[in-house]
């Protein structure tokens, strides 16, 4: 049963349309490395997966930030890879070689899996969790990778430069790839309904490696299925909105945005904010897009960059984001200068 929102928060509002005279902001991975409590945590309690599966500790994880930052939304702490996992590939993070999965699916069949559901539950909790902890201003976002950036690990068993392996699957077996990215889209759409069921008010979906495709298989592998999935979750659990990410999409954002029915689009920090005001429709909400680099850099650099971007999106609903993830070296000082900035409108 969906829970009824009796929340209170600027982030919703602007996802709702409304224009603020300060656009809320949250971060990509705001809840990771470059904070100290979370490397304290990670510490004590082992490693990655085993800290996404200890719902207390990816709950505290979660909530970490916002006790530091006066961020206007929280990030549920798990990974785009949970929805492989329980699918029925293993997966392990090793250190200073990332996320991989066996067996891959360019030589194994899908139906070869055994799906292992249980493994969403954990996920749920940590949601109940935050949910219980989380002030009424503050807006909680769930999410789930898109089917496109999740077969290509799934196919390759690990991330790629280019994703070669699955770029080349998906020419040579069309059949075999709608599969699986038919399969993908499924369990998607049911983990992000588990999501919304446990707590959370909002969700992004990540196609981080959408920037790989031709204009014809970008319509094809990520535009089909997230129209599939958006429409999902608008039948079944009417009013959670839906943030599109498809990093690296240059121009074929306009058509993500006119397409696939999301309800934000996210913006990398490669595309240009001047080109988006003029592209994506004034009526929907953007959000993003400062470089983490120039974050991590800090100084007049950070400064120019935020003036830019509030100028540009200023009187459209915006909210003020990185257009990737933090990057783990990013001092704390430089994150509550960007607060500040954006606060005050530079």
């Amino acid at each position: 049963m969906v829970q009824t929102a009796t929340r209170n928060a600027p982030l919703l509002d602007c996802l709702a349309g409304k224009v603020a005279p300060v656009p809320p902001m949250w971060m990509m991975r705001q809840a990771g490395r470059y904070l100290p409590e979370y490397r304290a945590l990670r510490a004590e309690k082992g490693g990655f997966l085993e800290l996404v599966y200890d719902s207390p500790s990816a709950a505290e994880i979660t909530l970490q930030p916002l006790r530091r930052f006066e961020f206007d939304a929280a990030i549920l702490f798990s990974d785009i890879l949970i929805v492989p996992y329980a699918m029925g590939q293993d997966l392990k993070f090793l250190a200073g070689e990332g996320p991989h999965l066996s067996p891959t699916l360019v030589d194994h069949a899908l139906e070869g899996l055994t799906a292992v559901p249980e493994r969403l539950e954990a996920i749920y909790e940590t949601v109940r969790l935050v949910k219980a902890d989380l002030s009424p201003d503050k807006a909680f976002l769930g999410f789930a990778g898109s089917a496109w950036t999740v077969a290509t690990y799934m196919v390759n068993g690990e991330g790629s430069r280019d994703q070669h392996a699955t770029r080349e699957y998906a020419y040579r077996d069309p059949v075999a790839f709608q599969a699986i990215i038919d399969a993908i889209v499924d369990l998607t759409i049911e983990y992000l309904i588990g999501q919304i069921d446990a707590g959370v008010d909002a969700v992004q979906l990540f196609d981080s490696w959408s920037g790989s495709l031709s204009p014809a298989q970008f319509e094809r592998w990520v535009i089909a299925p997230n129209i599939r999935i958006v429409a999902a979750i608008h039948e079944r659990r009417p009013g959670t909105p839906v943030i599109g990410f498809p990093k690296g999409a240059g121009e074929k954002l306009a058509s993500y945005a006119r397409e696939t029915g999301v309800d934000a689009l996210g913006l990398d920090e490669t595309i240009d904010p001047v080109w988006a005001a003029a592209n994506i429709a004034e009526t929907m909400p953007v959000q993003g897009n400062l470089d983490p680099l120039a974050l991590l850099a800090g100084g007049e650099a950070l400064e120019s960059a935020v003036a830019h971007i509030l100028r540009t999106f200023a009187g459209r609903p915006h909210i003020f984001n990185l257009g990737h993830g933090i990057l783990q070296q990013t001092p704390i000082e430089h994150v509550h200068a960007l607060l500040t900035l954006v606060k005050r409108g530079v």
